[in-house]
């Protein structure tokens, strides 16, 4: 088992940065890929960004790119989020997740899930 702990979470205004990060720990070994999923109140969990462990590829959400980061630090078992121009759409719970690297962005490919952090972007 893997095991998940996000935190970086908070309210911000329209425009401003937050940096998430997630600890994993544990069967650290099996991680294919990490990434970041997030769902806002009475909305489905949708997927924001993942990071191949061993390469480091990347791939994000259209909603996301250009202004969304995703990096990670294999010594620490750490990947982290830079979330820059934040608006308030991006209003969500923000789930660290952990899983094979194809077809990530399908939450049902996912096999282990932190705990969430809220993220409030206010106007």
């Amino acid at each position: 088992q893997v095991q998940l702990v996000e935190s970086g979470g908070g309210l911000v205004q329209t425009g401003g940065s937050l940096r998430l990060s997630c600890a994993a720990s544990g069967r650290t070994f099996s991680i294919y890929a990490m990434g970041w999923f997030r769902q806002a109140p009475e909305k489905e969990r949708e997927f924001v960004a993942a990071i191949s462990w061993s390469g480091g590829s990347t791939y994000y959400a259209d909603s996301v790119k250009g202004r969304f980061t995703i990096s990670r630090d294999n010594a620490k078992n750490t990947v982290n989020l830079q979330m820059n121009s934040l608006k308030p759409e991006d209003t969500a719970v923000y789930y660290c997740a952990a899983g094979p690297w194809s077809r990530f962005e399908r939450a049902h490919r996912v096999d282990s899930w932190g705990q969430g952090t809220q993220v409030t972007v206010s106007s």
